[in-house]
């Protein structure tokens, strides 16, 4: 009975996702040709001086966004005129700057705001950023894998830890986010509020006050959030509290 409601709880809200896709016009659409503009989330860039700093998470391109989510980092210095963008692609030079709007939709998919930081603490941030992706390692052509990593949601992973200041925490749909980009398969959260074991990506079970309980099952996760109270789950992603504060 207990394996049963294990699969149930896997499997379920995978199929409630994936009829979700089917019965939606995301199943018929031109992936190639889908809105990739601007979904007016960002003020102009030109027009907010202070430093800004955004993580955003969408739904990712065709099936695939069944059970996962693309994630991106923005951010801009005070003064500056325009917004940085990176991206970690499948396609061409992995760490992709600049390659879309800065909060465009993905392929047709409003992004979720997933972290922000305006002013003082952004540009605070944005040095350790920078330094975070300079130093990322799997930045070679055919390094990408997009199961079970490093993908576009280890990268963006692996500038959270090398950050904590941000205490941000990724969707349990961004699969990839426990791949071991540090090459350490056990150690501290993100947060640094907790630990986390993973073998390869493929299993894994993450415990902090930040990232609540997560046990991963070849990229499925299911958890729960105790500060922010939430359920996560397969495909369908939280349910309860939003993760970033209001």
């Amino acid at each position: 009975m207990i394996l049963t409601a294990f699969l149930v709880l896997i499997f379920a809200p995978i199929g409630v996702s994936a009829a979700s896709y089917f019965l939606s016009d995301r199943a018929s659409a031109n992936w190639y040709a889908a809105d990739r503009s601007s979904a007016g989330v960002l003020p102009q860039a030109s027009g907010h001086a202070d430093a800004l700093v955004r993580i955003y998470a969408a739904r990712t391109v065709r099936w695939r966004g069944i059970v996962a989510v693309h994630s991106w980092i923005v951010f801009k210095d005070k003064g500056a005129s325009r917004y940085s963008r990176y991206d970690y692609t499948a396609w061409g030079e992995p760490i992709r700057v600049n390659g879309f709007v800065a909060d465009g939709r993905w392929f047709g998919q409003v992004p979720d705001e997933v972290f922000r930081a305006d002013g003082e603490q952004a540009a605070q941030l944005i040095p350790k950023i920078q330094a975070a992706i300079e130093s990322y390692k799997y930045r070679n052509l055919g390094d990408y894998r997009a199961w079970p990593g490093p993908n576009s949601n280890t990268f963006v992973a692996a500038i959270i830890d090398a950050v904590p200041e941000m205490q941000a925490v990724l969707p349990p749909t961004a699969i990839g986010k426990d791949f071991p980009y540090d090459g350490e398969w056990f150690g501290w959260t993100p947060s640094g509020t907790g630990l986390r074991a993973t073998l390869g990506g493929y299993l894994g079970l993450t415990v902090g006050w930040l990232e609540g309980v997560e046990l991963n099952v070849l990229g499925a996760v299911l958890g729960v959030d105790i500060r922010r109270p939430a359920i996560k789950i397969p495909g369908i992603g939280r349910i309860g509290m939003s993760a970033v504060p209001a």
